[in-house]
């Protein structure tokens, strides 16, 4: 036993409980909770899926159906009203496979920030680490991608995709860049939104904006021809959603046929990303970006935690 600074005692765990894991009440391992508390983990990450679809009839079938109205949306509105379709080869490729990028973002970053509100009858009533809370709308966010995963895989396997090894390299540094990046901003934006509930308006503006500031509905060629040779063409290509983008097209869409492949490296400004590091583009400052922002997002997130009981 051990006295604290209010003169009360408090059991300190011996070196056998702390060899074995054993921690004294209050006391977390931080950021490594989400890999030595996964039993917690998967507690949450089925009530979030149960009280999502609680009282649905559609159920996970919803994950289905979304990003389908999402993508005939958008393809009637760039590629048949606005003729996209016409200069972009397998544009129904091109298309979805940047909107599985930005759904991705969207969800895990809308219910990351939420992630500590959301449950505030859990933070402000029994201890749990909090950092739960985050990686667990991170993995519901995951379920709900698979879906949207095979669907894109099945369409690019019909325009001609076949499996390779710069495909599975591209998609894994693709989902690297957007987890890592998205999640320190969804910790930065949790620990802020326990305090402003402003924040989580701001994160819907976001996320909206993103969906129009990435190559998903149109060619990042365009933008160049607009912005070329300025410090905003720069920093719309240092944008960790425009190179998780990039990515994706690589891994499923400018290697889908011969006829994407050729067109692809024929297009002006089309291979402004992949230089250096062909055929991956500027992935080493994506990564870089994510990371920083990771450990920021960390950070804040560690500072802000023993508040949340009192903010909520």
């Amino acid at each position: 036993m051990t006295a604290t600074s209010g003169g009360r005692l408090r059991r300190v765990p011996t070196a056998a409980e702390q060899a074995e894991g054993w921690r004294a009440p209050g006391q977390d391992a931080g950021w490594l909770n989400p890999f030595l508390e996964r039993f917690l983990l998967k507690l949450l990450v089925r009530k979030e899926l149960r009280v999502r679809y609680r009282g649905s009839v559609l159920g996970m079938v919803w994950s289905y159906v979304k990003p389908a109205v999402q993508f005939m949306v958008f393809y009637l509105a760039m590629g048949v009203f606005l003729e996209l379709n016409k200069g972009t080869p397998a544009y129904a490729v091109y298309l979805f496979s940047g909107i599985v990028v930005v759904n991705l973002f969207g969800e895990v970053f809308g219910n990351a920030t939420r992630s500590i509100t959301g449950n505030a009858a859990l933070v402000s009533k029994i201890y749990m680490p909090n950092q739960l809370f985050p990686w667990a709308s991170m993995l519901v966010a995951l379920v709900h991608f698979l879906p949207q995963l095979l669907v894109l895989v099945i369409g690019a396997l019909v325009n001609g995709w076949l499996p390779s090894p710069t495909a599975a390299v591209a998609f894994l540094l693709g989902m690297l860049i957007l987890l890592v990046f998205t999640m320190g901003l969804g910790m930065l934006t949790a620990a802020l939104n326990a305090a402003f509930r402003d924040v989580e308006n701001f994160v819907d503006l976001i996320i909206m904006v993103a969906t129009w500031l990435s190559p998903v509905l149109y060619r990042i060629d365009m933008v160049q021809r607009q912005i070329d040779g300025t410090i905003w063409w720069w920093l719309y290509q240092l944008n960790p959603l425009t190179i998780v983008v990039q990515l994706f097209h690589t891994a499923f869409w400018r290697y889908s046929s011969p006829v994407v492949d050729e067109i692809a490296s024929g297009v002006p400004g089309s291979e402004t990303l992949a230089t250096p590091g062909e055929p991956f583009g500027l992935w080493w400052a994506g990564l870089l970006i994510a990371a920083v922002v990771f450990v920021l997002g960390t950070i804040v997130f560690e500072r802000s935690k023993r508040r949340f009981a009192q903010e909520l």
